[in-house]
C-alpha cells in the first residue's frame, strides 16, 4: 500500500497540545505531523503540560508525538519551541540550539519580504501577570471539565444525542473579555511587524485588526484538545487546518482512560452529592 504524499508547507505552527493531559488528542497530533512536510514547524507553547502532567499518566500516543518531532528535526525540519505557560520549565533552556532545534520565548521570522513575530501570549492573560497561583487553579478546574465533557459526551453518543462541548465555551468566553487579540495586535503594528501569530486561548483565527496606527493580521492556531486546527503558510499566504475529527470532540483513546474517566467522574458525583 502506498503511502500518502505529505504537503509540502513553508511553515507549520501548531499550539496548545498539552501532552500529559487527558484532554489532549495525541493520535489526532500524531496523525497531522506525518501528513505534512514543512521547512519550518513552530510549536508555539503548552506542548507538553507539565503543570497538569502525571508520571502515571503519559500514554504511547504523547510519546510517538514528541518521536515523530524527533524524527523530522532528522530529516532537516527547522523547529522553533515557543514556550508557554503550561510548558514555563523550559524557559530554563531558552537560547538552546541543538541541530535544527532551538528553544525561545518568542521568534521573527522573515517571509517573503514580510515580518512575522510568533510567541505564545500568556504574557498578555491576566490572571498569569497577577496571580499565576490563580492561573494554575483555573488550569485544574478546566482539566477537570475536560474529562467530565468527554465523559457527558461518550454517554450522549451511546444513547443516540449529539455532543457539546462545555470547555470551549467557557475558554472562550473567559479569556475574550481580556482584550487579548487587541493588545497582540497594538504591540504588533507599534513594532512594524506585519504577522502576529498566538497560541493560548484555543480559539482558532485569522484575521486583520486595525487602530490609529495602522493594521496586522492577527492569527491563533487554536489547540489539539477540542478544535484540532494548525496555522499554515505556502506561497505567500496562511491558511487555518482543521485536522478531521469524527466525532468533532474529544474522544477516549482507549480502554485504558475509558475507565479513568468512568472513576473520576464517579468520584465527582459523590463529592456533589449527585450519585
Amino acid at each position: 500500500m502506498e503511502q500518502e504524499a505529505k504537503r509540502a508547507l513553508e511553515v507549520a505552527v501548531i499550539s496548545d497540545i498539552h501532552l500529559g493531559t487527558y484532554g489532549c488528542q495525541a493520535k489526532a497530533v500524531l496523525r497531522y505531523l506525518k501528513s505534512i512536510a514543512p521547512k519550518i514547524l513552530v510549536l508555539n507553547g503548552d506542548i507538553v503540560d507539565t503543570w497538569q502532567f502525571n508520571k502515571n499518566y503519559w500514554p504511547k500516543s504523547h510519546m510517538q508525538v514528541i518521536r515523530q518531532v524527533l524524527k523530522m528535526i532528522s530529516e532537516g525540519t527547522e523547529v522553533h519551541y515557543i514556550t508557554g505557560n503550561h510548558d514555563e520549565m523550559m524557559r530554563k533552556f531558552v537560547g538552546m540550539k541543538l541541530g535544527n532545534f532551538q528553544v525561545a520565548n518568542k521568534l521573527i521570522l522573515n517571509l517573503d519580504g514580510r515580518t512575522a513575530w510568533i510567541f505564545h501570549g500568556d504574557v498578555f492573560d491576566h490572571t498569569m501577570k497577577h496571580g499565576k497561583w490563580l492561573a494554575r487553579m483555573g488550569a485544574n478546574g478546566y482539566a477537570c471539565l475536560l474529562q467530565l465533557n468527554k465523559v457527558c459526551n461518550f454517554m450522549s453518543r451511546r444513547l443516540g444525542y449529539g455532543t457539546f462541548s462545555l470547555a470551549r465555551r467557557i475558554k472562550t468566553a473567559v479569556k475574550a473579555k481580556r482584550g487579548f487579540e487587541q493588545t497582540a495586535a497594538d504591540l504588533a503594528i507599534e513594532k512594524g511587524y506585519d504577522y502576529v501569530v498566538c497560541g493560548h486561548i484555543h480559539q482558532p483565527e485569522i484575521k486583520t485588526i486595525q487602530n490609529k496606527q495602522g493594521s496586522v493580521m492577527y492569527l491563533n492556531s487554536g489547540d489539539w484538545i477540542d478544535r484540532l486546527t494548525a496555522l499554515e503558510y505556502v506561497s505567500g499566504n496562511w491558511k487555518l487546518h482543521y485536522q478531521e475529527n469524527t466525532t468533532g470532540v474529544p474522544v477516549f483513546s482507549d480502554v485504558e482512560e475509558l475507565e479513568n474517566n468512568k472513576q473520576l467522574f464517579q468520584k465527582m458525583l459523590l463529592e456533589f452529592d449527585l450519585a
